[in-house]
């Protein structure tokens, strides 16, 4: 028969009663370490112009003076030209019935304009908004924007993908992530100083992402833009980025918001 030898029971006890806090909080840091996340960037609506509470919008950009604009839905779909200043619709190009528009970008004078499910993208002349053809796309589309190393583009996923602008081949891609989490739906993409800022499908905020690791650098949280605007519509999503580069200023908007808003950003990430 074996007996079992004596132990200091309490001592023991105690000493553990003692350092189970300070174990707790040190397995807490170290494992949320990598799982750190993105603070909110501080901003001051310093503008507010009017928009087209009709317009469905899913790609905004700001060019020589003027914003332009994608709208979506089926047999609604538009590339407009507007004034910044007031909202003014000053040119618009309505898409087939067929096609859902959605993000836009300007790459060396030219306009891409995506399409949700059909496959391809819409060309245009940038000083006439004349179309100038297509070029395939593999995948749903959703957002796109010009960077220096050519066109980036969202597909609802967490993943960017840079394309070839002649061909609109991918080239690279990149999952976007905020801490450890990847960050799922992204939608309009826009270039401002190095970095990828993108809205998130259902979400009143925007992600300023590192183009080199996909991390989220800062989130820009627009919830209090929406609650200025009163009630919307169910499907009145944040959706829409400008950023005029001369004057430092961001304009951001949604679908079927009734305004656009100019913010000045303060603490801009370095990329």
């Amino acid at each position: 028969m074996h007996r079992l030898a004596s132990h200091p029971v309490a001592p023991c006890f105690a000493t553990y009663r003692l350092f189970w806090p300070i174990l707790a909080a040190l397995w807490a840091i170290f494992a949320v370490q990598g799982d750190v996340l993105a603070r909110n960037l501080p901003y001051s609506v310093t503008g507010v112009v009017a928009h087209d509470p009709r317009a469905f919008t899913q790609g905004l950009l700001m060019a020589d003076g003027h914003l332009y604009e994608s709208t979506g839905l089926t047999g609604r779909s538009s590339l407009r030209k507007l004034d910044p200043s007031s909202g003014a619709v000053l040119a618009r190009r309505d898409l087939p019935a067929s096609l859902f528009g959605e993000g836009l970008a300007l790459h060396a004078g030219t306009l891409y304009q995506l399409t949700w499910t059909s496959g391809v993208v819409l060309l245009y002349d940038f000083a006439s908004l004349t179309p100038k053809g297509q070029l395939p796309l593999e995948t749903e589309g959703w957002g796109i924007a010009s960077t220096p190393m050519g066109l980036v583009t969202s597909d609802g996923s967490a993943t960017l993908t840079w394309r070839d602008p002649a061909s609109f081949r991918p080239v690279r891609t990149l999952t976007v992530r905020d801490g450890d989490r990847p960050v799922e739906r992204l939608n309009e993409l826009e270039w401002v100083d190095g970095l990828i800022l993108a809205n998130v499908w259902h979400e009143d905020r925007i992600a300023v992402i590192a183009p080199s690791t996909g991390r989220v650098a800062a989130w820009i949280d627009c919830s209090g833009l929406r609650a200025r605007l009163g009630p919307l519509p169910p499907d009145a999503d944040l959706n829409g980025i400008a950023w005029d580069g001369a004057a430092k200023r961001l304009y951001v908007t949604g679908k079927l918001w009734p305004a656009l808003f100019q913010l000045s950003l303060e603490g801009l990430p370095t990329p």
